[in-house]
């Protein structure tokens, strides 16, 4: 049955071209949102609940070199800079490099602490793990955006 010509087609079609012009842009604007908040959130002590399984974390990587309130005010500033990066649209290589490393330390304790993560391995997580797996769509967004730093593009284009 072809839908040509009927109202849903053409709203169907509207409605698509507005995604195609529109999402690159609210990707970057919506993980921006997210790394400023759960960024500035770690700036107040037992406010962000990674706050401790990330200090953990970096100290293990550290060695102990690091106090807390420097993982902590570090991270916390990491993050910012990357929200800040995203929702200004500025310096978006430099913004999406730091996203992309932060990204390699956030799934650390999957190796760190297994035990904090899965409840039952390999498939029911803690709630860390749960906090620490959603990282998987930051990061594909990250690829998304990155692919638009030399000028790409989403761009719809009518079926044949």
């Amino acid at each position: 049955m072809d839908l040509r010509g009927t109202t849903f087609y053409k709203v169907d079609i509207a409605v698509t071209r507005w995604m195609a012009n529109n999402g690159i842009t609210l990707l970057r604007l919506s993980v921006g949102i997210v790394f400023l908040w759960f960024g500035g959130l770690k700036y107040f002590t037992g406010f962000s609940p990674a706050e401790e399984i990330a200090t953990r974390t970096i100290q293990t990587l550290t060695f102990d070199l690091l106090t807390e309130k420097v993982i902590l005010y570090g991270l916390a500033t990491w993050e910012v800079l990357i929200g800040l990066g995203l929702l200004l649209n500025k310096f978006l290589r430099e913004t999406l490099l730091l996203l992309f490393l932060q990204m390699i330390g956030t799934f650390m304790p999957v190796f760190l602490f297994p035990s904090d993560v899965f409840a039952r391995f390999p498939f029911s997580l803690t709630l860390e793990g749960q906090y620490i797996f959603k990282n998987l769509v930051m990061l594909s967004a990250g690829i998304v955006m990155g692919a638009t730093v030399r000028g790409g593009r989403l761009k719809w284009e009518e079926e044949a």
